[in-house]
């Protein structure tokens, strides 16, 4: 598996060789020196977008099993438009799931969130202000959001999340030391809906459909209208396929407070 520390060795070697040639055999044009980071800076950006790379830090984005089950999760909650509704679908149906909160979403709503806790639903941590530049920030300034979301739903739940999804599914080696000094579980998915750019809910559940499998954690969101058009007949389909839905902290046998 490529991970940072692989690249940076690798970028070390590919320079040390290239001095090698330079120096002993034959004189290479400044460019060369100038295109040997482009594969590592690659690297590194590939790392940063995919989740699921392990590249900076190792998330988790699925179960091992051939067991015909399946994890449901939100993100960017909690909101009065559509996470009401898919509460009410998910207890109509018996789904568990986990909603990963955005933590400057709780101030009054936090009857909202109660019912997530009530309800049997996992509340993991989406950072405090889901901030635009929240991947620029230091290590320091990270692990204080997490913290202070962490905070935030303790003193409404009495539990203190363990789970974190990192905003916008980036991850780099700043968020890898806030994850570290923090204690948190990283989790990601393997079944991306984009529901946030969906056109209609058929496109959705069909792109959804394509991605099931055994073990997935599908990523979806309890800010979007589609999701909650969507869901009932999502459910239904994976109960007639055989699936059962699991707590991801069931599916993942991984605890999900403190």
């Amino acid at each position: 598996m490529l991970t940072h520390r692989i690249a940076n060795i690798g970028l070390f070697v590919l320079l040390a060789v290239a001095l090698l040639v330079h120096n002993l055999w034959l004189t290479l044009p400044w460019w060369v020196f100038l295109l040997l980071p482009v594969p590592y800076v690659g690297a590194l950006v590939w790392g940063a977008c995919n989740v699921g790379s392990g590249f900076y830090v190792p998330v988790i984005c699925a179960a091992d099993t051939q067991e015909k089950k399946i994890a449901i999760t939100f993100d960017d909650g909690p909101l009065e438009a559509y996470t009401p509704v898919i509460l009410d679908i998910l207890r109509q149906e018996q789904a568990p799931a986990a909603f990963f909160c955005i933590g400057d979403r709780i101030g009054g709503r936090e009857a909202l969130l109660r019912r997530i806790d009530a309800e049997g639903h996992v509340i993991g941590n989406h950072s405090f202000s889901h901030h635009f530049w929240f991947d620029m920030f230091g290590p320091a300034k990270m692990l204080t959001e997490l913290q202070q979301m962490d905070t935030t739903v303790e003193n409404v739940t009495g539990k203190r999340p363990r789970l974190f999804r990192p905003p916008y599914g980036v991850t780099n080696p700043n968020l890898a030391k806030a994850i570290s000094r923090g204690g948190y579980t990283p989790i990601g998915w393997n079944i991306r809906s984009l529901d946030t750019v969906a056109k209609d809910k058929e496109e959705l559940l069909a792109r959804i459909k394509k991605g099931i499998r055994p073990g997935a954690v599908l990523l979806m969101h309890d800010s979007m209208e589609v999701t909650a058009q969507v869901l009932p007949e999502l459910l239904q389909h994976l109960k007639k396929e055989g699936y059962t839905i699991e707590r991801i902290d069931k599916l993942l046998n991984i605890p999900a407070y403190a």
